[in-house]
């Protein structure tokens, strides 16, 4: 019954995850005037396809999704890692390539004292690749 329950509605919640991620990124830069560094770019430019390749997959009943989004959604949070890495100082800004306009240690948000726009990114694209390897894994035991 779990199973199923996941089954039919796992992939629901990556694309909802999408949304929220991708409205999120454009409400800080658009209404909040954050300026996104390039890194931030990077993780934009992964994220907001998901949109619309998971309405495609959703639409169509494409069983093959998880091909489409799993390279996206880890390329994801492999950028938001390392921006989450530099952004502690634990990689240097040397190792980033920002400019001074859009620092990439620079720290706009801090929720809770520590959540920042990399890491509510790298939180996003770690629930979109984890729905779709469940997706993938329940798709295969047909």
């Amino acid at each position: 019954m779990v199973n199923k329950l996941l089954k039919n509605n796992i992939i629901y919640l990556a694309w909802l995850q999408s949304i929220i991620a991708t409205l999120g990124s454009l409400y800080y830069s658009e209404i909040r005037h954050f300026v996104p560094c390039s890194l931030c770019w990077y993780q934009r430019i992964l994220m907001y396809p998901l949109v619309i390749i998971l309405t495609v997959g959703i639409l169509n009943k494409d069983h093959n999704i998880y091909k489409y989004v799993l390279p996206m959604s880890f390329l994801g949070v492999l950028f938001a890692f390392y921006h989450i890495l530099i952004q502690n100082k634990i990689l240097p800004q040397s190792a980033a390539p920002c400019s001074l306009a859009a620092s990439c240690e620079r720290t706009y948000t801090g929720y809770f004292g520590f959540i920042t726009i990399p890491i509510m990114s790298f939180t996003a694209f770690v629930v979109i690749t984890a729905c779709m390897l469940i997706y993938q894994k329940l798709n295969k035991t047909k």
